[in-house]
């Protein structure tokens, strides 16, 4: 319940501001180029692109590295 909450939390977060505030938001590299991360807890991410006024979210659990 607590992840669900932090995770609904964060695409809340990223749909005001895509690109900033909490979870560190950053831009992904390499294959992930024009994607965007928030952190989750410790090892999971969330993982979404902005496309005009919509977000996508990719995933939302194991990090991108992993």
């Amino acid at each position: 319940r607590k992840t669900l909450k932090r995770i609904n939390l964060l695409i809340d977060a990223a749909k005001r501001t895509p690109f900033e505030g909490v979870g560190k938001p950053e831009p992904l590299v390499g294959n992930l180029a024009g994607y965007w991360s928030r952190r989750i807890d410790e090892t999971n991410r969330l993982v979404y692109a902005v496309d005009d006024d919509e977000l996508i979210v990719i995933t939302c659990r194991f990090h991108y590295e992993d």
